[in-house]
Formats: structure tokens, sequence, C-alpha cells
């Protein structure tokens, strides 16, 4: 058994490109002022780097906390006290709709309220800016940029790895940003970890078993949120049952049947990781600050 009480998985996780990338982030840190983190706000732990905090060490933070339109706005509220804690600032957005996206300049602005003092002393007044803007894969990093850009300067797409190399965008005279690809870290601290980027779609969910995945995602779920699974399959979770019942449960209430008395339960898994990264099953956030 997992630490979450579901069954253990093997984790598949090979990110050739990812040591290159980490790489040339630490070679182009020196060419900015601050460093962006995107993450994602119903994972805010699970989607941070852990590698970023040690590359960036000395450098002014601003941690976005993007799709909070999926997220639970309570613990989104809690989270961003946390980081704030931390001495991150924090902006909470949502990049597909453009909300909170006004405040990322002024937010900027703040955080280098002193560098820009100091450019004005030194008569570079006009200098812009320079933010290196990094995420894991699949976080809406490009997405943000062009938001901010306002034109489509990143590629964006809904998969994990779409950015590969640096490009630095112009937003306008003031502010110049450094894009650069999805990194993730070799090895996982925990299973929950490579279960929680996989429920997202920050790993590709097919280097786990499937079926597995949406057991534990269940429990998960049967734990944090179980009206959502009430609302959503009208199940109602017993103490006790484990994320396969759950899962063929789920199955029966949409008819997923295979053969007689028998389940997909592939099919119930897909489904149910499929509307939850559709946000059908509410705005849920899936780890907690103090946890």
């Amino acid at each position: 058994m997992s630490e979450t009480g579901g069954e253990k998985m093997n984790i598949q996780w090979f990110p050739g490109h990812m040591t290159k990338a980490l790489r040339m982030i630490e070679e182009n840190l020196k060419l900015v002022d601050a460093v962006c983190e995107i993450a994602d706000a119903r994972i805010p732990r699970a989607s941070r780097n852990p590698e970023l905090d040690r590359l960036s060490a000395g450098k002014p933070r601003l941690v976005i906390l993007n799709r909070v339109d999926l997220a639970d706005p309570a613990l989104t509220a809690r989270w961003r006290k946390a980081l704030e804690n931390q001495g991150c600032t924090v902006l909470e957005t949502d990049a597909r709709s453009g909300k909170g996206m006004g405040g990322f300049v002024p937010a900027l602005r703040r955080l280098l309220a002193d560098k820009l003092r100091e450019y004005e002393a030194k008569g570079q007044a006009g200098r812009p800016l320079r933010v290196l803007i990094a995420g894991i894969p699949n976080v809406g990093k490009s997405t943000f940029i062009n938001r901010v850009a306002g034109r489509k300067a990143a590629q964006a797409g809904d998969k994990p790895g779409v950015t590969r190399g640096k490009q630095w965008i112009t937003v306008d005279r003031g502010l110049e940003l450094l894009d650069t690809p999805g990194v993730l870290w070799p090895k996982f601290e925990s299973q929950e970890v490579g279960e929680l980027l996989a429920v997202t779609n920050a790993i590709k969910a097919e280097v786990l078993d499937k079926e597995t995945l949406g057991a534990n995602f269940m429990l998960r779920l049967a734990r944090l949120y179980p009206q959502a699974l009430e609302a959503r399959y009208h199940i109602h979770p017993e103490p006790g049952q484990n994320g396969f019942e759950l899962l063929e449960l789920a199955a029966k209430k949409r008819g997923f049947l295979l053969g007689k008395g028998e389940y997909d339960l592939e099919r119930m898994a897909n489904t149910l990781l499929g509307e939850y990264h559709d946000g059908k099953l509410g705005r849920l956030t899936l780890e907690a600050p103090d946890a």
C-alpha cells in the first residue's frame, strides 16, 4: 500500500531531456532580475520543482498559482498565505480566461522595486526588467506567456513537453520574458507526487497503470471530496472500501459493462481522470499546505 492508503505503483519515469533543460535554466539565471514560477493551483506542492529552489536561490521569486478556476478557493487562499510566509510574492491566475493576469506586471514591479530604483540611479531608467518563466510541463506556462505578451509568442498545447528550447519574448519596452522548457525532476520523492502529476496531466498517465491510478484517485476523492463522488457518480464511499471497489461502483452506475457481472475499470478510470481534468467534478484541490 502507498502512503495515501492506495495501491503501490511502479512509476516508469525517464525524463531524458530535462537535465539539459535544468542546465540551461541555471546558465541563464544570471541574465534575469527575477524568477517567475508557474504552479498548478490544484497541486501547489507537487507542481513545483524542488530543483528550482536550489537554482534560483537569491533571486526574487514570484509564484503564479495558475488554474485557480479549477481549484478549491478556500485551499487556494491557504496556499497563498503559506507561500507568502515563505517569502514568495504570489499571484492567482487562470491564464486561459485571463483572470488575474492584469496583476502580473504590477506584482513584478512591486517585487523588483529596489532593482528599478537601482537602474534609475545608474541612469538606466529605460532598461527592461528581465524575468525567467519556469514551470513543470503542461502547467499552462505558454498560455500564460501569450496572455502577458498579448499575442501567440509561445507555443501552447494540452500535453507535456511542448516547449523544447528557450526563447526571449519582448512584452513591451519595460519587460522581457525568458520562456524555458517545462522541467520535472529525475526521481519523484514519493508515489503520491507521481500520481498527482499524472492526474493533472503534467506527466502522461500512460506511464502509470491507468486502473491503479484511477483507483487511488477514487480513494483520494473519497477522503477529500466525497460529495463530489456522490454528485457526479451517485456513489457513497463507505469506510474500508478500497479504490478498486469504488471504481467498480462508479463503472456500474455508468453502465460500463464488459461481460456478465464484469465492469470496465479501465474505461471508468479514463472517464474519472478526463472528467476531473475538465472540471466536471467541481473545484477540487488535491493537497493542503500543512499536509
